[in-house]
């Protein structure tokens, strides 16, 4: 396929995106960048939230652990729904007593200032590499199919990726990123389908449902082995587990719920945000057994991240397929990528900065949009730091492995508020919530080491408990 396509399907992608920041960005305020003025359609924002979730990594990696890992993926998607409904039923109600503009303004109301700065924190770290994780894996394909016939060198690409997400979330923020996920997300799901339905054709599949339930690389359960990474157990409740904190302790994600009208209209939006996701992810896993057989059948050396985008673009699918595997690509990445970006501005702002407590409104927004472009060179930075001096395994297997360290002190601080009446040594929090990352890290690699247990992304729930118990030991009762 010629670059000239991709660069004019690019080009009128981003144009898209940019008419409708226009019209949803004319109210250049706070009040409109980080809570869309309280006014989103809940079926938009359930809707959005798909390709939000999903990200470029669904996209790419998800399809590209079938080969390795089969369908036990699956136990993690349905550890999803019990997450998602103590969101519903937990957090929402919680986050909306409140009124908050950041989550972590809980942890201020209930524990005091260092655990608030500490919880926000965590986030920030967790958000920034969670994101750069995912630009980068698009950046990568993107560098592979189109800039590299250019000559144009990986850091020239990822600063293009960047601006083009600061062009359009600056003035508009979450108001602007509720319309252009919605319609990213349809961007990624119309590829998907595509994808399927042409790979199935071209592999004489007369049933999608049949040929994938009779793969040996559809065995979605596994109860053999305790010790192993992919017991079904440890994989259930660290997905659900994953759930809460990567979503309902995410401000990323809790900012465009927050967007929503009233409580009841947030909990429609999480219920049925649950069941298109747990099916989409079923497409996906779908789409990895197509894409194998498709690659072994014709020879391609194609695995893990690789898998999708070499057989889209180099396996005589055809150009329409290479057309809509780069649109669901990108759809899928900017539609993550965004609402990270403005949500690290918001909490920087609202949770460091502390700028609701300025009374000039004209400064706040300075300020905030200063933020804005300091967190979009961080994450160019970090990009470029993955790209140099991180392995090549598959993104999503990082992006999990990471979000155990460092969403579990979040775990443990949200567990400890909500089911304890006791407070802490304020003081203490910080040292507590990094105590407890490193001390699940030699847990889990002595483990495996003396004992053969793989904790796998269990290390998340582990963490929680250690910061749980840690936050036990410097409790007080008044």
């Amino acid at each position: 396929m010629k670059p000239f396509y991709i660069v004019l399907l690019i080009v009128a992608y981003f144009l898209t995106l940019l008419l409708i920041a226009h019209f949803t960005g004319k109210s250049d305020t706070n009040e409109t960048f980080f809570k869309a003025n309280k006014k989103s359609p809940w079926y938009l924002v359930a809707f959005g939230m798909i390709g939000a979730s999903l990200s470029g990594v669904t996209f790419i990696s998800v399809p590209g652990w079938v080969e390795a890992k089969q369908f036990s993926y699956v136990q993690m998607v349905l550890g999803y729904i019990v997450g998602y409904a103590v969101i519903g039923l937990v957090l929402l109600p919680l986050y909306y007593r409140l009124n908050l503009t950041s989550i972590y303004t809980y942890l201020k109301d209930r524990f005091g200032k260092y655990s608030y700065k500490t919880g926000a924190s965590f986030f920030l770290l967790s958000r920034v590499v969670g994101s750069s994780f995912r630009l980068f894996l698009v950046a990568n394909v993107l560098q592979l199919i189109l800039f590299d016939s250019y000559g144009v060198p990986f850091w020239v690409t990822v600063i293009i990726t960047i601006l083009l997400i600061w062009l359009y979330t600056f003035k508009g923020g979450i108001k602007t990123i509720v319309w252009t996920d919605t319609l990213q997300t349809l961007f990624m799901l119309i590829s998907v389908g595509i994808c399927i339905y042409t790979i199935s054709d071209a592999l004489n599949i007369q049933s999608i449902f049949t040929y994938v339930s009779e793969s040996k690389l559809s065995k979605a359960f596994f109860f053999d082995d305790i010790k192993a990474g992919n017991y079904f157990w440890k994989q259930f409740f660290t997905g659900a587990f994953i759930a809460i904190v990567m979503t309902g302790l995410d401000q990323d994600m809790m900012q465009k719920n927050l967007t929503c009208k009233t409580l009841k209209d947030a909990q429609k939006n999480m219920f049925w945000f649950t069941i298109v996701l747990v099916i989409v992810n079923f497409f996906f896993l779908a789409l990895g057994i197509l894409l194998t057989d498709y690659a072994t059948i014709h020879n391609l050396d194609a695995h893990k991240d690789q898998l999708f985008p070499i057989v889209a673009i180099f396996g005589n699918l055809g150009i329409g397929v290479s057309l809509f595997f780069i649109l669901g690509l990108v759809a899928a990445a900017y539609s993550s990528a965004d609402s990270a970006l403005t949500a690290l501005t918001t909490s920087f702002s609202i949770d460091i900065l502390e700028i609701d407590q300025k009374k000039n409104e004209v400064d706040q927004v300075k300020i905030r949009k200063r933020v804005h472009i300091i967190f979009s060179f961080v994450l160019i930075f970090t990009i470029l730091v993955f790209k140099y001096f991180i392995a090549d395994e598959s993104v999503i297997s990082k992006i999990f492995q990471f979000a155990g360290y460092t969403y579990g002190p979040l775990l443990g601080l949200y567990s400890f508020g909500l089911f304890t009446r006791l407070k802490v040594k304020d003081i203490a929090v910080p040292f507590i919530a990094l105590i407890a990352p490193l001390l699940t890290i030699a847990i889990s690699y002595y483990s495996k080491k003396w004992f053969g247990f793989d904790f796998g992304f269990f290390v998340l729930i582990l963490n929680g408990a250690l910061t749980f118990i840690g936050l036990l030991i410097f409790s007080k009762k008044h």
